[in-house]
């Protein structure tokens, strides 16, 4: 604060009146007051230590650049890499006696005020703004959150509808089903597709596509109609409400609907893009033990039975005997003949039991594995037709593990002889020989081994077959395991996977698929 000197004065010198010392006093008031003030003699002194410099670098000279005097040039650099953009540890000044020194003496340098100094140092790449704007994952579009999920959305259950949303699941896992059905148009159908038929083919394709596209569980409420028109059991009632459904006969209906839809107007095999995908060719002998009598049979189907008190693929029917004139029980034992992409195993845990008159469950435990080897299940035909794929492939797994090859089969690298697996894709031959995929050598083709890697497990938990609980577990592209309970789909170890086995009330394997495991040769 200022303070008037002539104030100060007469505030502390209270004498009486005397009019020569009043004139002295006004003198040497006057004297004090053309002092320079405490507020400029500060100002001056702030000048003192500021200067006012210019500095070119490259072809720009930054004029009016003030220097603090106070304060270490490193702070003056600093000043430079915001005008700049180089960095204070590049950037070379040329002073009197050499180049800047971060922590040198203003005074020493003798810098004055005025001056022009000159920089050398190269400027820090300019860090560009994204070409696209941030985006956070919650305001990505639904079907970009999607596919960032890594999994697709869960299914409403629409009242003990759980049966319909584990099979629909688990066969939306297979992308070669989804591609068939994504090129399935009304123009293309064959003339025996009904209209029904081709109306949940319709469905299934844009109920698959609402599920890639969702992150919020869809309602499959269209679908669901239109399978309750094409097939009424599952429209069945009780007390008001629909009633649960077998999981095994919504697979084996809508994967028998989709056979008809997807089959291409020829004659030829190859059109069965559902059969290429998961027939079975079987080859079985039935023998009935009261009359002794023997007969053979080969049929094709979409799912291999396990009677889980039989082992193998050998099981028990009641048909009528020629030899009796009458029903007898025979026992069947079947063996693979052509092997499938997907290979698709039922447990026979259901069965009727006349006792009670009504389903029953098997709750006795089966034990499965991740990677399944049905060799030994297998004809003497299609053996002959894996051996040579198989050597093939145990020797890709040896040479991973740094363990070297039988000299044979090392010969056989180069120039494999396809001999019994040449065979033409049509019938058995599909088994082991299989068309290229698109973008692949065309002077190799991809055979099965006959080793398969477990994809999805569609369970059941409860006692009873008319009511309890399906849920799926699909294996991810990505390796990782989704449970799809209904609306809910949740993350699980693989670990835990080969423990729905069964044995209690927890949920047990009803229905497991495996994927082909191929070698190209």
């Amino acid at each position: 604060m200022f303070i008037n000197p002539t104030r100060f004065i007469r505030a502390n010198h209270r004498t009486s009146w005397n009019p020569k010392k009043k004139k002295a006093r006004e003198e040497e008031g006057t004297k004090l007051a053309s002092l320079p003030s405490l507020q400029a003699r500060r100002l001056s002194v702030l000048t003192a230590k500021m200067l006012t410099v210019s500095v070119k670098w490259q072809k720009k000279v930054f004029e009016g650049i003030e220097i603090d005097v106070t304060l270490p040039p490193y702070v003056f650099k600093a000043q430079l890499y915001d005008l700049t953009g180089v960095p204070p540890e590049r950037q070379k000044i040329m002073v009197k006696g050499g180049l800047l020194k971060d922590d040198a003496d203003w005074s020493a340098i003798g810098v004055k005020d005025g001056q022009k100094l000159m920089m050398m140092g190269t400027a820090d790449e300019i860090v560009k703004a994204p070409e696209k704007a941030i985006v956070f994952a919650e305001d990505l579009p639904e079907e970009e959150q999607a596919t960032n999920l890594g999994y697709s959305a869960g299914l409403v259950n629409l009242g003990n509808t759980c049966y319909m949303n584990s099979t629909v699941q688990c066969l939306k896992s297979v992308p070669e089903l989804k591609a068939a059905l994504s090129n399935y148009s009304l123009a293309g159908r064959s003339n025996d597709v009904d209209q029904t038929s081709h109306m949940l083919t319709v469905a299934t394709r844009e109920l698959f596509s609402d599920l890639d596209k969702s992150v919020n569980a869809v309602s499959p409420s269209q679908f669901w109609m239109v399978l309750r028109k094409k097939y009424p059991q599952f429209s069945q009632l009780q007390n008001g409400m629909h009633m649960q459904q077998d999981a095994e006969e919504c697979w084996t209906q809508l994967l028998y609907t989709l056979s008809q839809s997807l089959k291409a107007p020829t004659s030829s095999e190859d059109s069965d893009a559902v059969k290429a995908l998961f027939g079975v060719n079987l080859r079985s002998r039935l023998h009935c033990q009261e009359s002794g009598e023997e007969s053979s049979e080969t049929e094709s189907v979409y799912s291999l039975k396990c009677h889980i008190s039989h082992e193998g693929l050998k099981g028990e029917l009641e048909k009528t005997s020629p030899a009796l004139g009458r029903s007898a029980l025979y026992l069947k034992e079947s063996l693979i003949d052509s092997l499938p992409r997907y290979l698709t195993v039922q447990f026979v845990r259901f069965f009727w039991k006349r006792e009670t008159n009504q389903k029953a469950k098997i709750l006795r435990k089966v034990d499965y594995p991740l990677e399944l080897d049905i060799y030994d299940l297998c004809s003497e035909d299609l053996r002959k037709k894996l051996e040579a794929p198989r050597q093939k492939l145990r020797d890709e797994e040896g040479k991973k593990l740094g363990l070297q090859t039988s000299a044979k089969s090392s010969a056989k690298d180069s120039d494999v002889k396809m001999t019994d697996a040449e065979a033409s894709s049509h019938g058995s031959g599909e088994s082991s020989t299989v068309t290229p995929q698109e973008g692949a050598s065309s002077e190799k083709e991809t055979h099965m081994t006959g080793i398969y890697d477990l994809v999805s497990v569609l369970t059941h938990k409860g006692r009873s077959a008319d009511s309890g609980h399906y849920v799926a577990w699909v294996k991810q592209e990505s390796g990782k395991w989704i449970q799809y309970d209904d609306d809910h789909p949740s993350l699980q170890r693989e670990e835990d996977i080969t423990k729905l086995s069964g044995g209690g009330d927890w949920h047990m394997a009803y229905i497991i698929m495996y994927k082909a495991r191929f070698v190209s040769m």
